[in-house]
């Protein structure tokens, strides 16, 4: 029987590792429907270049800074190993990889490639596992200090501040450090739209996210035995919330609406295993608005030209996230308790100053020393043609 819950559990959490590797084509697909074509070649290859970069950093450095463990040893030492031992690697790779995913989406358009990959290693290798050994590993004891002066645990069931939060703050950091694309804003401080590319491969890529979230969030509990309803139950309703909040305040807008069940998505991953479903509704209806707001505000009014919005979207909202796990976890308003309120808010203040001075040291050492922009020509030109040599609709290379 021993034997068998072990063989359940691999099978378990390599199926989950599974649905969330395929959430990087969403993250491709939504930042290559939300880009011009002429940088959508480019924004399929920056994903899956980073998902291999992350492997890299993540085996070699990030998972035993995050969790003491290494894989040195020989193949029979490996063998040794449960087969669950080795899957989980698998399973928080694809994880931290969803870092350097969320930031591709802000600096889409006019980062270059190279300096990225190597932004990638050092934010997987070292930044985001220094974060997240500290949460969901008691390192440095972190945890059992929240226990003690602020009553509980800071609690991050699936990733709203670890993964989310620290994403669109390291986000935040790149995009003020690269500027805004050339011709977004003129010198009078005017707006010039850059339309989406493709409405339907933003939908694609919006759904593909929202299916693998599931894997996300309920296979969070890493365990057969662990399994719960009320994640999957309140990852739903969070994301309904968030979808039509942000139709309405969004104004009918496709790009809104298929950012709006991510927004609530976002959210519900800390608390998802501890809200009462109309609590996680309410949790995706405020991710909803704050998405669109915030949005609308850091793109018009403070000329931030973050792409894909992964600030508002994963940095605001996974922060409302953690610290409504503090709120709608609490019995008094439906949750299961062993939350408080002061460990929520000061763990997600954590995770918002680690991150951003991380993205502030990775990228202003990058930009320093290698240069993170391309050129005005080579940004003219898109990305694909000036990096890759080739565009997502080669009709003028072949029609000669």
């Amino acid at each position: 029987m021993e034997q068998l819950k072990l063989a359940s559990d691999t099978l378990f959490i390599l199926l989950g590792a599974i649905m969330i590797l395929a959430m990087h084509a969403g993250f491709a697909f939504l930042e290559l429907g939300t880009v011009r074509k002429k940088n959508q070649v480019n924004a399929l290859v920056k994903i899956l270049t980073d998902f291999a970069v992350s492997a890299i950093a993540y085996f070699f450095i990030g998972y035993g800074i995050a969790y003491g463990v290494h894989f040195f040893g020989s193949a029979a030492d490996l063998a040794q190993k449960s087969g669950y031992d080795l899957v989980k690697f698998f399973f928080l790779l694809t994880f931290a990889a969803a870092i350097p995913a969320i930031v591709s989406g802000g600096i889409a358009e006019r980062a270059k490639f190279h300096p990225q990959s190597a932004a990638t290693f050092l934010l997987v290798g070292l930044v985001y596992p220094f974060f997240e050994g500290m949460m969901w590993n008691n390192n440095f004891h972190v945890q059992d200090w929240f226990k003690a002066a602020l009553g509980a645990n800071f609690h991050d069931f699936a990733g709203s501040v670890v993964v989310h939060a620290v994403g669109g703050w390291i986000g935040l950091a790149a995009v003020l450090l690269l500027g805004a694309r050339r011709g977004r804003y003129n010198k009078h401080g005017q707006v010039s739209a850059h339309p989406p590319s493709s409405i339907p491969f933003l939908a694609l890529g919006a759904w593909i996210l929202i299916v693998g979230w599931f894997g996300f969030n309920v296979m969070s509990a890493q365990k057969l035995d662990g399994i719960s309803g009320l994640v999957a139950m309140n990852s739903l309703m969070a994301m309904a919330g968030g979808t039509l909040v942000a139709m309405k305040l969004g104004k009918d807008d496709p790009g809104f609406i298929h950012n709006g069940p991510l927004a609530g998505l976002v959210a519900v991953c800390a608390g998802s295993d501890i809200m009462h479903p109309i609590g996680a509704l309410i949790v995706g209806i405020i991710a909803g608005a704050l998405f669109v707001w915030m949005f609308t505000i850091t793109q018009n009014k403070w000329k931030i030209d973050d792409v894909l919005g992964v600030w508002p979207l994963h940095g605001l909202c996974g922060a409302w996230g953690g610290i409504a796990a503090g709120i709608f976890g609490l019995p008094a308003l439906g949750g299961m308790g062993g939350v408080t309120f002061a460990a929520q808010l000061v763990g997600t203040l954590m995770g918002i100053v680690i991150s951003f001075l991380g993205g502030l040291l990775v990228y202003g050492l990058l930009k320093k020393t290698v240069g993170i922009r391309l050129s005005d020509e080579e940004e003219f030109n898109g990305a694909d043609l000036s990096i890759h040599n080739i565009t997502a609709t080669p009709e003028r290379e072949t029609n000669w």
